[in-house]
């Protein structure tokens, strides 16, 4: 994909009402756009306070004009920013003064897309722009900062860079069969290509961390109707997020909160008791929470403790058949004289805790964790996605069928070695197919 040769402009700050919006341009004709906005031309790298007026000259708005020429700018084009009041007047009437002048509107993730294409980013670079926006607990903001600093493509560069001098050496004993590998020199390989594996085992583990940091953990509470769901909601958002009541079927529609459990990004979504509804809002309830259930990485089957698990396995494989992401809570542990505790249940763990007084919490907190695969050691993590994990472990795949075939079949050997450069080269996007990075940055925001 070449560089675009036009101007694109977006608000680059969210829609709505504000004390101050941004308004970006970026492409050859930023600069020239942004000096028949603002009356004169911008100087560069200077806040400058000046007004904004339409094409005919009507005055839209008193603000700041920041001018970032090229290469020197986050595109790699001349950008402009224009900082305006907030507000949808405002910002909707500068834009389509800058759209008169000649920018079109930006497509989500135009700009950072322009500054992969200008090589001011690399593609993990660029995704960790998008995930520093959409962190979702501070241990996934570092990481993806990492990323963005670019630690994670300097670890994928420095395997690329060994893997390299091994495939020159390989190509280097076909070209001159004559020469035959001293033993010395196999063994050598073969160590070095056991390194090399080691090194991408480690980097497939750390950016495993930094998905779930990215990703994390969406957990739905279901369950029959006043089992507890909504106080254990309550208790793990630390605030009263849920309306608690003794009358069955209180909450309808599903209520989503972002939680960040010690380092874990979870969404947690409570759902209406699952139960024969007695009216159509009830009824639509919990047709809106069976969804939610079906979309959810773990299922937490709330259940009074005073009902027995044998009970609250048999209720919950009536309701969602014998599914493995079910996990039985047993609440209200306060009522009984048992302790709160993590169990076994016929291969499927049951958490025993009291939402009401917090007793137990910790031990559905470490399952959590455990499910999800957080190892809750954020240092040094970097922000990674599916894709990430997908080409590493293509990767390794190909070293290994590699080590094996080099003693036996140079040829094949050498052909896997290659195979697993390119699967290196699709995270930090040296190859990527142009389908793929417009999947890529249509997930971005229009303004970035």
């Amino acid at each position: 994909m070449d560089p675009p040769r036009d101007t694109i402009a977006a608000l680059a700050t969210p829609p709505g009402r504000a004390a101050v919006a941004v308004v970006r341009l970026s492409g050859p004709d930023a600069t020239a756009i942004a000096e028949r906005v603002i009356g004169r031309r911008p100087r560069p790298r200077r806040a400058e306070l000046c007004r904004f007026a339409a094409a005919d000259g009507t005055p839209i708005d008193r603000g700041l004009v920041i001018a970032f020429p090229a290469p020197a700018s986050y595109t790699g084009e001349d950008v402009v920013e224009l900082h305006c009041h907030g507000g949808a007047v405002v910002t909707d009437w500068l834009l389509e003064t800058l759209h008169a002048l000649g920018a079109r509107p930006a497509q989500p993730g135009e700009f950072t897309l322009r500054a992969f294409l200008n090589d001011k980013l690399d593609l993990a670079q660029a995704e960790a722009v998008a995930d520093l926006i959409e962190s979702g607990s501070r241990a996934a903001a570092r990481a993806a900062l990492r990323s963005l600093d670019g630690r994670f493509s300097a670890a994928v560069d420095g395997i690329q860079a060994e893997l390299t001098a091994v495939r020159m050496h390989v190509e280097a004993c076909l070209d001159f069969p004559e020469e035959e590998l001293a033993t010395e020199a196999a063994e050598a390989l073969e160590q070095r290509l056991g390194a090399l594996l080691e090194r991408l085992d480690g980097l497939r583990a750390q950016a495993a961390q930094g998905r779930v940091l990215r990703d994390g953990l969406c957990a739905v509470l279901a369950g029959p109707p006043n089992a507890g769901k909504s106080s254990l909601m309550n208790r793990l958002a630390g605030y009263e997020a849920a309306i608690v009541t003794h009358v069955p079927g209180t909450t309808r529609d599903p209520l989503r909160e972002q939680l960040s459990l010690e380092g874990l990004p979870v969404t947690l979504v409570d759902t209406a008791g699952l139960r024969e509804a007695h009216d159509l809002v009830e009824a639509e309830g919990v047709k809106r929470a069976r969804r939610e259930l079906e979309r959810a990485d773990l299922v937490l089957w709330v259940t009074d403790v005073r009902e027995g698990a044998e009970c609250a396995a048999h209720a919950a494989r009536a309701s969602l058949g014998d599914d493995p992401r079910i996990t039985l809570v047993l609440n209200k542990a306060d009522l009984v004289a048992e302790p709160a505790a993590l169990l076994d249940h016929d291969g499927r763990p049951a958490i025993r805790l009291s939402a009401l007084t917090g007793d137990g919490l910790e031990l559905l907190v470490r399952h959590l964790q455990a499910v999800a695969g957080w190892s809750g050691d954020a240092a040094g993590t970097f922000s990674a996605r599916r894709r990430h994990l997908d080409a590493l472990e293509r990767a390794a795949a190909h070293l290994r069928v590699a080590a094996e075939e080099l003693a036996r079949a140079p040829e094949l050997g050498a052909e896997e070695l290659r195979a697993a450069q390119t699967a290196l080269s699709e995270v930090t996007g040296a190859y990527t197919s142009d389908d793929l990075l417009g999947e890529i940055f249509s997930r971005f925001c229009i303004g970035k």
